[in-house]
């Protein structure tokens, strides 16, 4: 079985700095994305250098200079809580760079690889104001979209992020929908990340990740704090009444295109007046 939902680890790197997830190729069914959750308490400082990736720096809370030697930003986070659903604060590192953080307020921040022998770009501020916000779906199938790198984005070369809300008692990746082929314009071929929040926290979603054939194919309750793994297929995600839902989601591939096919079981949904 194939291990695809992971609980933090909390795991103290030093003062001020916990390790909450470390996902990577060694220890996931991935090839494009490794990623890091960190909690960091004022005065906290992450250093790293990036050798053969693309780095997105995302403070999900709280507030943090962050700065690769030659660009320096301050102040960078906007919430206390992701459940504000106010856009945040985003920094995107070049291969090649020597990076820093350091927590000015205490928070959460999310570290986003992909694998990048382009050395051309720049290390960018991606302000909570430069997100691109939009509502998806319609009746039980409604959720808020914060895209920081999406697919039109030229800041990154493989990386896209985005973060979703979805409302009490409804569906979100619905219809399910899968991006597994390298077979374009048909369909690209992105690995994907969940990172979850649930409010209040005590609550869980359910999330299913499967394949046509069926040879994968597992169902999941997913609680606060917890990282899913769609290395393929189908993965949609139903919200329990009473609760809402926040995920992060990290795709990449060879090509930074998001060209994804329905379960064509489901598709039918989308044509109802």
């Amino acid at each position: 079985m194939v291990q695809l939902k992971r609980s933090p680890i909390r795991y103290q790197v030093s003062d001020g700095v916990t390790l909450l997830h470390h996902i990577t190729k060694e220890n996931a069914p991935l090839e494009f994305i490794e990623a890091q959750m960190y909690g960091l308490a004022e005065g906290g400082k992450i250093e790293l250098e990036l050798r053969s990736h693309e780095l997105c720096v995302v403070a999900l809370t709280g507030k943090y200079t962050i700065t690769d030697g030659e660009h320096r930003f301050t102040h960078v986070g906007t919430r206390s809580s992701v459940f504000e659903k106010v856009p945040t604060d985003s920094v995107y590192v070049p291969v090649g760079k020597k990076v820093s953080i350091t927590c000015e307020q205490q928070g959460k921040v999310l570290l986003a690889y992909a694998p990048t022998e382009d050395r051309t770009r720049q290390t960018t501020l991606i302000p909570a104001e430069a997100n691109r916000i939009e509502a998806r779906g319609k009746y039980h199938n409604q959720r808020l979209v914060h895209n920081i790198l999406d697919d039109q984005s030229p800041i990154a070369e493989k990386l896209l992020v985005v973060e979703v809300y979805t409302d009490t008692a409804n569906w979100s990746s619905y219809p399910p929908h899968k991006h597994d082929q390298d077979d374009l314009p048909k369909e690209s071929f992105l690995e994907e990340t969940y990172y979850h929040e649930i409010n209040p926290r005590q609550g869980y979603v359910m999330q299913r990740v499967y394949t046509d054939d069926r040879l994968l194919d597992e169902t999941m309750a997913v609680y606060d704090e917890e990282m899913v793994i769609v290395p393929k297929g189908y993965h949609p995600v139903g919200v329990p009444d009473g609760y809402e839902s926040y995920y992060m989601n990290i795709m990449a591939g060879p090509k930074k295109i998001w060209k994804f096919n329905n379960d064509k079981d489901h598709e039918w949904i989308i044509e109802r007046p």
